[in-house]
């Protein structure tokens, strides 16, 4: 059988690794912080003792021919390719040894194994196409973060929808109660039980991590970078599955259908972990908490906590919010949340929470793109100021620095995406949903102009 050409070495797109005398490459070689190691050897054994799987990218493995009774001059032929596009990512001749893809995100890979013997036709040994239908699959949303898990977790549910794969999808205990039950497609498991199950990840065929990676410039875990796309649109390019659907995930609500309160409410959140997220006008809240009071409505905030900041800088609870912060079950969150005329804030977890709940959401936020998180015809920004840093893949976000802002900190323009975006503007966009919706309020201040 004649080699496929392949690229020139700095081309090609997919390497050997390990030893040459079979042995795997150590379990964490290619795995970043928070995810599980894939198990050492590959699941699946095929003819010859070769092993394959797909678990944090395609493995391929073969036993040593170096050894008595094994013809001078043996080798193996590995083939890695994806059989849509039809490209052939690796090929090579190797003594033994593992061949791992570059490429750990989902790729409808192919994976091809001769013997090659002197003077003997080349016997295939593995013909295999990637075929999650009715296979385990792993799924590893690493992180405890609310708004990256609900944002991420539809795009698992579709890979199980789609491909007809048995996922199971690792979350955050404290998020668990919130999904479990209502994303019937998943087998959804606990970070703490699966670290404590030993070789948990020795049963699966393939396995996926979701996550942001910043410092993908080669685009190994992630087939875009997130930045282009959107928080929860890269879980879907990362699993190969529909981009563009925004439908939230499922979630339970324990008492769900009876109100917290009798009279009309509307939720606010207006915390933030740095203060780049935060809606820095100084007098924006009241003034929208203000007209909402005139309009009818209770004004219920439902942040963990009243104040947050760091040093000398706190931002307070707004004047005039009722106080229903604090360390409470993420359910009760929703229970309000599902009941609210709607919910305004930032672009932060409970703005998903409030998506999966079916509240329509005004969502501020000058630092991101609005492409960046779900749909929702209530997003505010200004086009007049400085924006999108966080989408900008100049800039990479320094977690540690509070004050974060790549463009203009230390000047007199840091923060003015949404420094500037004004109390105005947003009830203009909250007078607009209530006269889409038919809600009472729209009448207070000035006609609504599209």
């Amino acid at each position: 059988m004649e080699a496929v050409p392949v690229p020139d070495k700095a081309d090609v797109t997919d390497s050997g690794t390990g030893g040459d005398d079979g042995s795997a490459p150590p379990a964490s070689g290619s795995i970043e912080g928070p995810y599980l190691a894939p198990p050492r050897m590959p699941v699946l054994e095929g003819a010859r003792g070769v092993r394959f799987d797909f678990n944090d990218g395609a493995r391929v493995m073969v036993p040593s021919l170096e050894r008595d009774g094994v013809p001078w001059g043996a080798q193996w032929h590995v083939r890695l390719s994806d059989h849509v596009t039809g490209n052939v990512l690796f090929d090579a001749r190797l003594k033994g040894g593992t061949v791992a893809s570059t490429k750990k995100f989902f790729v409808p890979f192919r994976v091809d194994v001769w013997l090659e013997q002197p003077g003997e036709a080349p016997e295939q040994v593995l013909h295999h196409d990637l075929a999650l239908s009715g296979r385990p699959v792993l799924v590893q949303l690493p992180v405890g973060t609310l708004g990256d898990t609900l944002a991420w977790l539809p795009a698992v549910r579709r890979l199980a929808q789609e491909s007809g794969a048995q996922v199971t999808c690792s979350v955050s205990e404290a998020i668990l109660p919130l999904v479990m039950g209502a994303n019937p497609e998943l087998t959804l498991v606990g970070h703490d039980r699966m670290k404590a199950e030993p070789d948990f990840t020795a049963r699966f065929y393939a396995s996926y991590n979701i996550g942001l990676f910043f410092a993908d410039k080669d685009h190994t875990r992630q087939p875009t970078d997130f930045r282009h796309v959107g928080l929860h649109r890269t879980a879907a390019y990362i699993l190969g599955v529909d981009p563009w659907n925004d439908a939230p995930p499922g979630i339970t609500i324990p008492d769900g259908e009876l109100p917290p309160v009798a009279e009309p409410y509307v939720v606010i959140a207006t915390q933030a972990s740095t203060q780049c997220k935060y809606w820095n006008n100084p007098g924006g809240w009241h003034e929208v908490i203000a007209f909402l009071k005139k309009a009818g409505y209770r004004v219920i905030c439902i942040d963990q906590k009243p104040y947050h900041g760091t040093g000398y800088v706190y931002n307070h609870i707004p004047h005039g919010a009722e106080d229903q912060t604090g360390s409470r079950p993420l359910t009760e969150r929703a229970r309000w949340l599902k009941h609210a005329s709607f919910f305004i804030g930032l672009s932060s977890g409970l703005a998903w929470l409030a998506h999966a709940a079916g509240t329509p959401v005004v969502m501020i936020s000058g630092f991101t793109h609005p492409d960046n998180e779900f749909a929702t015809p209530y997003r505010v920004i200004n086009w007049h100021t400085c924006n999108s840093c966080w989408n900008d893949p100049a800039f990479q976000f320094d977690h540690k620095d509070f004050f974060w802002c790549p463009r203009h900190k230390g000047t007199d323009r840091q923060f003015e995406c949404s420094r500037l975006i004004t109390g105005t503007q947003v009830i203009h966009t909250i007078r607009r949903l209530m006269t889409d919706r038919g809600l009472a309020g729209a009448e207070h201040g000035a006609p609504v102009s599209v």
